[in-house]
């Protein structure tokens, strides 16, 4: 397998006023095409941090970071904006969906910045939901669905542009115990079945245990241990 990640001497610090706070400090990381790693670490160890620049939600300090074969860290804004768009799916904690909207129209809104044509949306949110096993929730509100189903939906949100990478922060952090199984099973499928490249922040050694590795962050140091 091609390796789709890599990470290479990677800093970012941050600034509050004149002091210069380090996250990450010189971040190595390889990670290979249809691979599912979680990240782990206690609270400030970095692990969000490093999934947003991953996913070009933010720029390093230093370093480079290259994802199927492009310098991420060299675009500027509105070129990254542009590729997270057809190259990276996001599923959040806290789902962010917006209650006015059905579950079609919620997993409908990446699709409303491409080209396709009313149809061809149709089938992708349709396709979406089915692989997720809510095809039939498709004209619910999330405040009619549970808090699983809700996490279903923006997992169908987050596949219906086809990206080549998923990027999941704590994404069963909200749920119970039943839920959280049922959504891991379902990256399970996403990775197995549809070769997803996922990257998963995770406190939750079970569900870090369904990744092919896990990476610890320690005071923004990587540590490698193999699942």
């Amino acid at each position: 397998m091609t390796e789709i990640i890599q990470v290479r001497n990677l800093y970012k610090s941050y600034w509050r006023d004149s002091i210069e706070i380090p996250v990450l400090n010189n971040i190595n990381l390889n990670i290979k095409e249809g691979e599912f790693i979680a990240l782990m670490g206690p609270s400030g160890s970095g692990k969000t941090t490093l999934l947003n620049l991953i996913s070009g939600i933010d720029k390093p300090s230093r370093g480079e970071i290259s994802v199927n074969g492009t310098d991420i860290s060299k675009l500027s804004e509105s070129a990254l904006a542009k590729w997270r768009s057809s190259n990276i799916g996001f599923v959040f904690q806290f789902y962010n969906l917006i209650p006015v909207l059905t579950a079609y129209e919620n997993v409908e809104l990446p699709l409303l910045l491409t080209k396709l044509t009313k149809a061809e949306r149709r089938q992708h949110v349709e396709t979406a939901l089915n692989i997720v096993g809510l095809g039939d929730r498709i004209d619910h509100y999330p405040k009619q669905l549970s808090g699983g189903q809700e996490q279903r939906v923006a997992i169908a949100r987050a596949i219906v542009t086809d990206p080549i990478i998923l990027v999941a922060d704590e994404p069963t952090g909200d749920l119970d115990k039943n839920s959280a199984s049922e959504i891991l099973t379902l990256m399970e499928r996403l990775n197995k079945e549809f070769n997803k490249t996922i990257v998963m922040v995770t406190h939750d050694p079970h569900a870090a245990s369904k990744a092919h590795m896990i990476r610890h962050l320690e005071k923004g140091d990587l540590i490698l241990e193999a699942v």
